[in-house]
């Protein structure tokens, strides 16, 4: 046990000060891959045409269901490990390398499937639709943060990028010549605010401006703006998309330029959690001393590409605090934390309630066969508009 939290704390650590942002996390997959042949999965890499993508495989003498463990690895850019990846691969890969030597007879198939890109990339989503995630039963994963969850509900989000073009000037001698793009990004980024007031309260919409132009003596004739727009759900999301367009058709219209704009990512769907499993989970946390709040409407909630595949089949996303409560995530705090003793301490009594939540799912066809009943409850829900858990 203690050579286990070693390697643990060794293997975050050591991800945490080489940070790899989205589809770029090629060290990190290497020690993960390594580590995990030595404890005797069959691992494959450049999974769905992405290169930092892999599973790894243990399977057992007879049939059973496909339990996959996510993890997660890439960093923010700018902060590095601000969002804790570095914990999830951690604490994901330990979790299934504990259940393998464990039970190594167990029933089916224990799968670490490793998922580039979560922050804006979409990993998941593209993985899914690549059919990684075909024969899966059921999926976990947890989440590092500033308080500990059983459950959080996730915002659907579609990653834009807008873009104004306009005539370059002189901005001295002859400005109306021109047509200013940065003119068009500033009025719709002051449009946006404007709408803010009349958005629903579940809404979110925040963006960067990220080209500007290139010098002030001439009138920018193309600038760029990445802008995330956020819904309790996607047919919510549905509804706010087009508004936030017209706001940019109605700069481009008042200023003379005109604009265009794609998505930069796949949309990530809003999260559907399945508590027959985050309910388990949360008995073996407690008997190791850690208690997980049920889920609650109060508690803030970002976006993540595994709700799309909560869409598909039963998944978790439980959260870890391992810092104090409201530590803003993805900032320089939550990234120091994220190295933090408190961490691996966390992320130790984490992995080993996923290592036993894992080996039931496997062993346990009544647990299986409950876990499937919510999820085909609950998507059927989703399905005629009403809002997952």
């Amino acid at each position: 046990m203690h050579e286990r939290r070693t390697a643990l704390d060794q293997l975050s650590r050591d991800l945490h000060g080489t940070p790899e942002t989205r589809f770029e996390e090629h060290y990190a997959v290497e020690q993960l891959a390594a580590r995990l042949a030595v404890a005797g999965f069959e691992v494959d890499k450049d999974v769905a045409g992405l290169p930092t993508a892999f599973t790894a495989t243990h399977r057992g003498p007879s049939d059973g269901p496909t339990i996959a463990v996510l993890l997660e690895y890439d960093a923010l850019p700018g902060i590095g490990h601000g969002c804790g990846h570095n914990l999830i691969a951690a604490g994901g890969l330990t979790a299934a390398v504990a259940a393998a030597a464990a039970r190594p007879g167990h029933r089916g198939t224990l799968q670490v499937i490793g998922t580039p890109g979560e922050e804006g990339g979409g990993g998941k989503i593209l993985m899914l639709e690549r059919g990684v995630f075909q024969g899966v039963d059921a999926a976990v994963m947890f989440h590092p943060a500033d308080r500990s969850l059983r459950a959080r509900h996730a915002l659907a989000a579609s990653h834009l990028r807008i873009g104004f073009h306009g005539v370059a000037a002189h901005a001295a001698k002859a400005p109306w010549e021109g047509r200013s793009a940065a003119a068009g990004a500033q009025l719709f980024l002051t449009a946006v605010d404007s709408l803010r007031q009349f958005m629903p309260p579940t809404a979110r919409v925040h963006g960067i401006v990220t080209r500007g132009g290139g010098a002030p003596n001439v009138v920018p004739d193309y600038t760029e703006v990445d802008i995330f727009v956020r819904e309790a759900t996607s047919t919510a999301l549905d509804v706010l998309l087009p508004r936030v367009l017209a706001a940019a058709d109605g700069a481009a219209l008042a200023t003379g330029t005109t604009v265009d704009h794609a998505e930069t990512a796949p949309r990530y769907t809003e999260r559907n959690n399945n508590m027959v499993m985050a309910d388990r989970l949360a008995a073996y946390t407690v008997g190791l001393g850690l208690e997980l709040e049920p889920p609650s409407e109060q508690h803030p909630a970002g976006s993540s590409d595994i709700g799309n595949v909560s869409l598909a089949l039963p998944v978790i996303h439980p959260y870890l605090q391992i810092c104090p409560r409201d530590t803003p995530g993805h900032s320089v705090r939550m990234r120091e934390a994220a190295r933090s003793q408190r961490a691996h301490d966390a992320v130790e009594t984490m992995s080993t309630a996923l290592a036993a939540l894992v080996l039931d799912l496997l062993e346990d066809p009544r647990l299986l066969h409950e876990v499937r009943a919510e999820f085909q409850a609950s998507t059927s829900v989703t399905a005629h508009g009403q809002e997952p858990r």
